[in-house]
């Protein structure tokens, strides 16, 4: 794939930029030639990736949303759209691990928690983004995990996995919706990718002693024998963002280097 700032022009909406996928997404995008909007609740962090941005003669503005408040999200896309006149790309990032623990221990408001950030959350970024997206096409990207959808191993992360669930069923649905105003939308599912989410993740002690042993051969990531990497996962979704995909829509790719084809 030629890359001579293939997104050149563009303006791309990122939540949860500040880290992780998200950072290295949005530094990538930024490269690439498209302008960087930020939607994210830790300013902060954020702030440096706009800098690091801006040095590499790029654009960005940061926005701070808490992508579960409507009104947020909502000002944040406007915002960002009224700066640059355009949306063409979004990346639906932003989430949480959220509280794990057995059924009958979970809480409804640790419940609610992690499905209004994971999953409404991004339901408002894509609701959010359409109007602008129809002026032109555009490219939607999803950022889902293989734990509810090919891995339902890790007892605990039942509010975790239907969130992940819900975000594919999602996608699907506006891919077939939304394909008649060429916006194409894509869900990517994340094995153990290098970030910091696990610093949200409050797993319980009674988790840890109803967990299911589960044996797989040494090393759980066979492609690599590793983890995944931020960047690797950038990758995919410039690729899902660019002209090369543009036959793409409704698709689920797992990006884990066949770690969930061993232990699903």
């Amino acid at each position: 794939m030629d890359r001579n700032r293939i997104l050149e022009g563009q303006v791309a909406i990122i939540t949860g930029g500040g880290s992780g996928i998200g950072r290295s997404t949005a530094l990538l995008l930024g490269k690439q030639g498209a302008k960087i909007g930020l939607l994210d609740r830790s300013e902060d962090e954020a702030a440096k990736v706009k800098e690091q941005i801006e040095r590499d003669g790029g654009e960005c503005i940061v926005v701070d949303t808490d992508v579960s408040l409507a009104e947020q999200v909502e000002a944040g896309v406007r915002q960002i759209a009224e700066q640059w006149g355009r949306i063409d790309i979004v990346f639906a990032n932003a989430g949480i691990n959220g509280t794990w623990t057995p059924i009958e221990d979970l809480s409804p408001e640790d419940w609610d928690q992690t499905h209004q950030i994971n999953l409404k959350g991004t339901f408002m970024t894509v609701k959010y983004a359409v109007p602008y997206l129809k002026r032109q096409g555009g490219s939607v990207i999803i950022t889902s995990s293989v734990n509810g959808t090919r891995i339902f191993s890790n007892i605990g992360a039942s509010a975790y996995s239907a969130s992940k669930a819900g975000q594919v069923a999602f996608a699907k649905m506006a891919a077939l919706e939304l394909a008649q105003d060429k916006i194409r939308v894509n869900v990517i599912c994340p094995g153990a990718i290098e970030t910091n989410i696990g610093e949200n993740t409050n797993r319980t002690e009674e988790a840890e002693e109803a967990a299911i042993p589960v044996e797989y051969p040494e090393g759980s990531q066979p492609l690599e024998g590793k983890s995944g990497s931020a960047e690797q996962v950038a990758e995919l979704v410039l690729f899902l963002a660019s002209p090369p995909s543009s036959h793409i829509t409704g698709a689920q790719i797992f990006i884990d280097g066949a770690e969930s084809l061993l232990i699903g």
